[in-house]
């Protein structure tokens, strides 16, 4: 009978290991924080490293609207692209925006609705103004100058060395040779206004140039993220570290332009410490080239969304994965390599996604058949289960899913109870019917102690992280707080902590 129990015992051990069932002997679940804004840039997470830009409203990505003094209209890209420029707008909109590539402080190329650029009419006059280019070149190039006693007043200079002027509503060419002042009877003279922006890696680095950039983000880099906080870590009940990585990290230390250097070397330094305080290391490929979602976490340049739309780009980013997988393949700390963070639907098609999982998959596996691998759900319109039965046909896989009630309308008025409540019942739905037998694990890799709550006590705050951490928690994977340092306190991990928010 002994012989019989010991024999059952031993085939339960033996499915709990499966796919779907590792258990704790296996380092699961983790309790892991993200190292979020340390190798790649959100500017919300620490906006002072952005001070010190010049003409910092014009960062890459900055939509910017422009009326003209002279006929109080803004200038438009008729149809939002592929013909003339106009100034017969009497409100901004979409069409009415124009999207700055930043070359430097000063000079700047335009990206209208339609992803075309403005610039000289190189197949009429050479003077009109049109956004006809898909591609910037030097006469898709402008200068912009600014009032040096009111900043929205601009005037701006093309390639040919003339200001644009609007000579009537439907008008607009760049042959103004002289000053006229700042008055509102130069026809060169726009009233700028700015809105969105963004304030990522690409931001920064180009924002910075060539010159500034490289010190200032090695100097983030060495004394954002160091020994001291993974012994914090470690000290107060996590065992894991969920850190962000741009696909420029492969290319290092000299990576495309405008990307710097250096944070190859401070991931290197993370394992060592990682190995040191016995924690797990979970790569995630955060900025996929050409953005997944077209926000700033993932360096877009201007809020496009271009990743997966060729087989090429696939292809770089699945070199991305296989060059980290091999760097650290034998560090005892690899616990987990995330194949991309939030691609977001429509944009990344299903397929376009589950091609390059294949092929990230297999990258892994080809340095490591101990690494779990992650799948990171899609955002936006998709169906919830759409890759439990892909990952199903994949051993040490996870799904990854984030979870926070902000972003959404449906929480800007609950109550600090309503809050507690969709934790313990909505989210617990969320989670169980996303969890199959013998399917993926399931990793809730983002989640935070913030809300939409107005003037909530620390008992409320204490009551909300304690159900997010009890449904969480049950997840077999695990889940990871975002994140450990933020100057907003109930982000920062590292603050709710010390502050006894959150007890592990």
């Amino acid at each position: 009978m002994k012989l019989l129990f010991i024999f059952s015992i031993t085939c339960l051990c033996m499915l709990s290991s499966s796919n779907g069932s590792t258990g704790r002997g296996d380092g699961l679940p983790v309790r892991a924080v993200n190292l979020g804004g340390w190798l790649v840039t959100e500017g919300w997470i620490k906006p002072s490293l952005f001070d010190a830009i010049p003409n910092k409203d014009l960062l890459d990505g900055s939509g910017v609207q422009l009326k003209s003094v002279t006929v109080g209209k803004y200038l438009c890209a008729e149809t939002g692209g592929g013909t003339i420029i106009v100034a017969n707008r009497s409100s901004a909109s979409g069409w009415e925006t124009f999207s700055l590539w930043r070359i430097n402080a000063t000079t700047f190329n335009l990206r209208v609705f339609n992803r075309q650029f403005v610039g000289l009419d190189s197949h009429g006059n050479g003077v009109d103004i049109v956004a006809v280019a898909n591609a910037p070149s030097q006469i898709q190039t402008f200068h912009i100058d600014r009032n040096p006693n009111d900043l929205k007043r601009v005037r701006i200079r093309a390639s040919n060395g003339f200001y644009l002027q609007v000579k009537n509503e439907e008008l607009v060419s760049a042959d103004y040779d002289g000053n006229g002042g700042w008055g509102d009877d130069n026809p060169s003279v726009f009233i700028l206004s700015t809105s969105g922006g963004l304030q990522g890696e690409y931001q920064i680095t180009n924002g910075y140039g060539p010159l500034l950039a490289p010190p200032l983000m090695k100097e983030h880099w060495s004394t954002y993220i160091v020994e001291d906080d993974f012994k914090f870590i470690k000290e107060n009940g996590l065992d894991a570290v969920r850190i962000p990585v741009g696909w420029w990290i492969a290319s290092d230390p000299n990576p495309p332009k405008p990307y710097v250097g250096g944070s190859l070397q401070a991931l290197d330094h993370a394992f060592s410490w990682a190995e040191k305080y016995g924690m797990k290391v979970i790569i995630d490929l955060h900025a996929a080239p050409g953005s997944q979602n077209g926000w700033e976490h993932s360096a877009s340049r201007d809020g496009s969304q271009e990743w997966g739309r060729t087989d090429e780009n696939i292809q770089q980013t699945v070199d991305v994965i296989d060059f980290l997988t091999a760097r650290y393949a034998k560090s005892p700390s690899l616990f987990a390599v995330e194949l991309i963070n939030e691609p977001l639907s429509p944009g990344v098609s299903l397929d376009r996604l589950t091609k390059y999982y294949r092929a990230g998959l297999e990258a892994v596996r080809r340095h490591s058949q101990t690494a779990y691998v992650i799948l990171s759900d899609r955002l936006g319109p998709h169906e919830p289960l759409e890759l439990v039965d892909f990952a199903k046909g994949f051993t040490k896989v996870a799904i990854d899913v984030h979870h926070y009630n902000l972003f959404s309308p449906i929480f800007d008025n609950l109550t600090v109870q309503q809050n507690i409540d969709y934790v313990n019942t909505n989210r617990t739905q969320q989670l169980t019917h996303i969890t199959v037998p013998n399917g993926p694990l399931i990793f809730v890799g983002e989640w935070t102690a913030a809300w939409q709550v107005r003037d909530a006590s620390k008992e409320d705050y204490e009551r909300y992280a304690a159900a997010q951490l009890r449904v969480f928690g049950q997840q077999r994977f695990g889940w990871a707080y975002w994140t450990l340092k933020n100057v907003q306190d109930h982000w920062s991990m590292e603050w709710v902590i010390k502050n006894g928010i959150i007890k592990l």
